[in-house]
């Protein structure tokens, strides 16, 4: 049996459809703080399975102990997680507590029922700004936001524990910008309020939901001027979790990308190509934190666990439109 954290969320519930696809078994835990119930019926549509959704916070440690007492649970993967960057910026505190004492809270519970198999979903942002590209696994970390400083923090406390306990199989995936719905078109991201991603709000726009795409700068060092992201199809992404899950060993770190780079622009044009709509932009200031360039090298989780980004920005584009038109 597999644990989902925060498993009704974007990334979270693809990959429970990839883990069934696979013959797991599959129960989630979510607290709904930023997904919705009605995620789990998608699920059971895609999948045809039943899957069991317990309505929890990682944070209430009795609960949490329940759970593993009234299921046999081998591995966790661990989503759950507060992740707007620009929330942490304003609320600091809040995104400490939640973020590192739900994990110590997981990592004493599954310690305590003999649980050692986690993959964590960490983020790209923990490379802060690297000195060159593509971004390596063993680059420096830093970071330039109080979200990416819990992920970071939380590699931190995993790396600690499996070097006081080797009983542990502990796979990190540092992901770059995940982006695309699932195929079927019931499934995909949708962001409570304004979205904190590119892709939501280009959607937003040609749905005509809001007026205006702003693209935060013109005047990088980049092909076009605008910033260049590591886009990389949900599914995709989902694969890699279980790839890693066949593959647990020790202590193993893995970028998760497509190994290139595309511009704000691209994507935006690529967008309006695909799904034959405009969408009405404006060059707006650079935001504070941001870096020009950011993509992966993925060799060693090619190497490691044989993982290859399939899908294409054509495919992100109409995938993340198609799920919008299905679901409005």
């Amino acid at each position: 049996m597999i644990l989902v954290t925060g498993g009704l969320g974007y990334i979270g519930s693809h990959t429970i459809i990839e883990l069934i696809k696979n013959n797991y078994e599959v129960l989630v835990v979510d607290n709904l703080s930023n997904s919705k119930r009605e995620v789990i019926d998608k699920l059971k549509k895609i999948t045809g399975k039943e899957i069991p959704l317990y309505i929890s916070d990682l944070c209430d440690k009795k609960a949490l102990r329940q759970i593993f007492q009234d299921n046999k649970i081998d591995s966790v993967i661990h989503f759950a997680g507060f992740k707007a960057v620009g929330e942490s910026v304003e609320k600091p505190l809040m995104y400490y507590r939640n973020n590192i004492d739900s994990t110590l809270t997981l990592l004493e519970v599954m310690e305590e029922f003999n649980c050692f198999n986690m993959i964590f979903s960490s983020s790209a942002t923990v490379y802060g700004s690297p000195k060159s590209l593509p971004i390596k696994e063993d680059f420096p970390l830093s970071t330039t936001n109080p979200y990416g400083s819990t992920k970071l923090f939380i590699e931190q406390i995993l790396k600690d524990l499996y070097v006081s306990n080797n009983k542990f199989n502990i796979t990190i995936l540092r992901y770059f910008n995940p982006i695309g719905a699932d195929e079927s078109g019931l499934l995909g991201e949708d962001p409570r309020g304004i979205p904190n991603n590119l892709m939501p709000y280009i959607v937003k726009v040609a749905t005509g939901e809001l007026e205006t795409l702003s693209i935060f700068g013109d005047d990088y060092d980049t092909c076009d001027g605008t910033g260049v992201r590591d886009y990389i199809h949900v599914t995709d992404l989902a694969r890699g979790h279980v790839l890693s899950l066949k593959n647990q060993h020790g202590l193993r770190i893995y970028n998760l990308g497509t190994g290139h780079g595309t511009s704000v622009l691209e994507l935006v044009n690529t967008f309006e190509k695909v799904n034959n709509v405009k969408i009405n932009k404006k060059i707006a200031p650079r935001r504070a934190g941001d870096i020009a360039e950011c993509f992966a090298s993925c060799d060693k989780a090619f190497k490691e666990l044989g993982f290859k980004a399939e899908k294409t920005i054509e495919d992100m584009c109409r995938d993340s439109y198609n799920y919008v038109k299905n679901n409005k």
